[in-house]
């Protein structure tokens, strides 16, 4: 069980705080049951309501500054997720962000990054979905290494650039 005041990760949502934990009055809720009250990280004005003892989704605790560290200085050798079935390669993003795993959204951001590099030489845009898991992926993983390196969320590029 996770602490009120705590920074966990909850799946596609990302870093939220847990600002209580508790039994809601909630229409189709089971108000016997507990639960969470998470606050994303970059939406303070969205609350989520989880239950305390499910296990639909990814929930974890941030990584420690240590685990954010080796991450970085290992990043070299984790290998994109280049997959070139375009539904393939959706559904696998959309689990690899799910995963909330720091090193499968790495390889989520590397092959975007790649992909996106290969269609600009051709002269083509980056594509809607592309776009969309790129922003997804790099937004859960600067909001979990903002809190484990305690930096600002727009410096963490530039940590990771100058880190690895």
């Amino acid at each position: 069980m996770f602490d009120v005041g705590e920074y966990i990760v909850h799946g596609r949502n990302g870093v939220c705080q847990v600002k209580e934990i508790t039994h809601i009055d909630i229409s189709g809720a089971d108000k016997n049951q507990l639960y969470y009250t998470l606050v994303p990280v970059h939406s303070e004005d969205r609350k989520i309501f989880y239950p305390v003892d499910s296990d639909k989704v990814v929930m974890r605790s941030v990584i420690s500054k240590e685990e954010a560290e080796t991450i970085v200085n290992h990043m070299d050798n984790i290998e994109p997720m280049w997959i070139e079935n375009e539904k393939q390669r959706e559904n696998s993003y959309k689990e690899a962000i799910s995963s909330a795993d720091c090193q499968k959204l790495i390889g989520v951001i590397k092959a975007l990054y790649e992909r996106n590099r290969q269609r600009m030489a051709e002269g083509k845009r980056i594509t809607f979905v592309d776009d969309r898991y790129l922003k997804e992926a790099k937004k859960n993983l600067f909001d979990e290494f903002a809190i484990a390196l305690d930096i600002e969320q727009d410096e963490v590029e530039d940590y990771i650039m100058t880190h690895k």
